[in-house]
């Protein structure tokens, strides 16, 4: 027999070998992906409750005051965004920006303070800035980033809960 014979089918028996053979399994099919969860419906809205009205002493018992085109919940949304840096969440001027501010910024829960303030005069410092009625330049003209009259009084009604003792319409 011929070299040449006697080596093709060693050839052919270690590339059978160097390949696995017969010894080597199956690769495992990858596991199935689970199906998502159904989604849940969304809850229904909450049916929004009337505003109460005034009481007595004039100070809203909700949102609102007669004396006042303002909404403070509208209000407070744009206070703690705008106010309570310097003015504190609560108007006790403890803001952590208003720390360093001199003059301080003023107690918005100074009810003999700000009681005394007319609701024409708190819409042209939040509007107009602290220029605007003699007081520090310090206190930013927040009209334009409240969108305007509106926002303005939102903040003004706002600005009368925070008082003790409680403003009361005159």
């Amino acid at each position: 027999m011929s070299i040449s014979r006697m080596l093709f089918p060693l050839l052919l028996a270690a590339v059978f070998v160097a390949c696995g053979g017969e010894s080597e399994k199956p690769a495992a099919e990858p596991a199935p992906v689970p199906a998502p969860e159904p989604a849940t419906a969304p809850e229904p809205a909450p049916v929004p409750t009337p505003t109460p009205p005034p009481s007595e002493t004039g100070r809203a018992n909700g949102p609102t005051w007669d004396c006042l085109p303002g909404d403070a919940e509208a209000g407070k949304v744009a206070y703690a965004t705008f106010c309570a840096s310097c003015n504190g969440a609560t108007g006790d001027g403890s803001g952590p920006a208003g720390k360093t501010l001199v003059p301080k910024p003023a107690r918005h829960d100074d009810g003999t303070y700000m009681n005394a303030l007319s609701n024409e005069h708190l819409f042209k410092v939040i509007d107009q800035g602290g220029m605007a009625v003699g007081k520090s330049v310090l206190m930013a003209a927040w009209g334009g980033a409240l969108g305007g009259e509106q926002g303005v009084w939102d903040v003004v009604a706002f600005v009368r809960t925070l008082a003790d003792p409680p403003y009361t319409c005159e």
